[in-house]
């Protein structure tokens, strides 16, 4: 079993930055890979960012691509996501994920864990 708990979530004005973390349990951490998705009210869920389990490969939808950052420390058990220059389009609950199989990336499908989310606001 693996628990996923996000945090760093808050309100911000257009233009600022966050980092949100996720603290992972679980031995088999290093193994995974790891993403970050976001749900805006009334939308549905939708990929932000995944990270594979040595952290050389990265993925990102154009809407994010040069704004958002994923890192990962398999020492911590802890993937982050840098989020700069925000808009209000992205305010939502961002939530981090974990695959123990290789899959699609981008899809929520790919992912086995989940965790509770931590909401982003930003304001214009």
């Amino acid at each position: 079993q693996v628990q996923l708990v996000e945090s760093g979530g808050g309100l911000v004005q257009a233009g600022g930055s966050l980092r949100l973390s996720c603290a992972a349990s679980g031995r088999t951490f290093s193994s995974y890979t790891m993403g970050w998705f976001r749900q805006a009210p009334g939308k549905d869920r939708e990929f932000v960012a995944a990270i594979r389990w040595r952290g050389t490969s990265t993925w990102y939808p154009d809407s994010v691509k040069g704004r958002f950052t994923i890192s990962r420390d398999n020492a911590k058990n802890t993937v982050y996501l840098q989020m700069s220059t925000l808009k209000p389009e992205d305010t939502a609950v961002y939530y981090c994920a974990a695959a123990i199989q290789w899959g699609n990336p981008s899809s929520l499908y790919a992912y086995d864990y989940w965790g509770q989310g931590t909401q982003v606001t930003v304001s214009s």
